[in-house]
């Protein structure tokens, strides 16, 4: 049975840098519509204590989340031939929504305008979206190999893209934290024993359906019925912490493998008070009281949660070497684990070619 390999990575991470300051003119309100009673300064400064983000990316206005994916998609395909991709996916929450406005644009799919921007003439290349929340762009891995391992397909391209500073309440703290980017990875079939090993995913809709949704602004009094993204902060960051851990150790448990097998924890970047909570409590599982910090490579701090971006762009970061003393070699272990609307959960080990 074949496995699936990453054979090309590529991100597109925008210019145009926000910093915390941006934010103190705002008027804040909290979810029943009153106004919070802290400066700014104060509200800034607890935000960036609990997050650790100084600053995020936000795209330019003449870009739509389907161009920045198709950036980095055609930098991911560097030396790849472009008419034998087998699926191009697109993991996206919002679609294409431009400058100005909240509305998405979902039809054609995204990955439809990746590939007619691509240039593919292929009609066999198939291409469609993948809305799973944070963990959209896992789950599309996830599909990926499901694929490869069938025979379907020898060569994916998965791209994780969103614009997520359109769809945010300005009169909601959270917004703060929402940034815009895009990753993409080719996947390629292989005989060698590497690559994608296994994958866990779960998915919690009974009890933990509402707490990422979209609603009306905070605000009181305002016009129009545009609804913004929107999350009960608390309520996930409680969910997360119990569940992502077990979720990441049935992963490696799938394949024989422990946490001292793991070179890299690779977390979607959501907040990195949780990011290194959640690390802390998958030591625990495992019953190791000293946390290796540095099996985890953080990027929020200075590109804020661009959701189903924030892996592939943290992987492709890494395989050139941009982010500090962080490295994968051949035979490492890497997990990658993500949680986020749904409430969905996702886990995958890959070991380095």
């Amino acid at each position: 049975m074949p496995h699936s390999i990453i054979t090309g990575t590529g991100s597109y991470i925008p210019d145009r840098k926000v910093d915390n300051s941006h934010f103190l003119k705002n008027e804040f309100y909290n979810i029943n519509g009153n106004k919070i009673e802290k400066t700014n300064e104060e509200i800034i400064e607890k935000f960036h204590e609990i997050t650790c983000i100084g600053e995020r990316r936000y795209a330019d206005d003449n870009l739509t989340t389907s161009d920045i994916a198709f950036e980095a998609a055609k930098m991911a395909l560097e030396g790849i031939d472009k008419e034998s991709l087998d699926y191009i996916l697109v993991a996206h929450n919002f679609g294409d929504v431009k400058a100005g406005g909240v509305r998405p644009d979902l039809c054609p799919t995204l990955a439809a305008r990746v590939k007619h921007s691509l240039g593919i003439e292929n009609p066999y290349t198939v291409a469609y979206d993948v809305p799973f929340g944070c963990p959209g762009w896992l789950q599309g891995m996830i599909m990926a190999d499901y694929y490869i391992r069938s025979g379907d397909a020898k060569k994916i391209l998965v791209i994780g893209a969103e614009i997520l500073s359109r769809v945010v309440d300005w009169h909601d703290i959270d917004c703060m934290i929402y940034a815009d980017g895009a990753g993409a990875v080719v996947v390629e079939a292989t005989e060698e024993n590497c690559g994608i090993l296994s994958h866990v995913t779960r998915s919690d809709t009974k009890d933990a359906l509402h707490m990422l949704w979209n609603g009306r602004s905070y605000k009181p009094g305002q016009k129009g019925d545009e609804i913004y993204l929107k999350m009960h902060g608390h309520d996930i960051y409680k969910y997360a912490l119990k569940f992502v851990p077990e979720v990441v150790r049935m992963s490696l448990e799938k394949v024989g493998l422990t946490l001292a097998d793991v070179n890299k924890v690779l977390i979607h970047q959501a907040n990195e008070k949780m990011d290194r909570a959640i690390l802390k409590n998958i030591f625990k599982l495992y019953k190791v009281k000293d946390i290796t910090e540095h099996i985890m490579p953080m990027t929020i701090a200075w590109l804020g949660n661009s959701s189903v971006a924030t892996l592939p762009t943290m992987f492709d970061l890494l395989q050139r070497g941009r982010l500090d003393n962080h490295r994968l070699q051949s035979g490492d272990i890497a997990v990658f684990a993500s949680v986020g609307a749904g409430m969905n959960i996702n886990s995958m080990v890959y070991r380095m070619p």
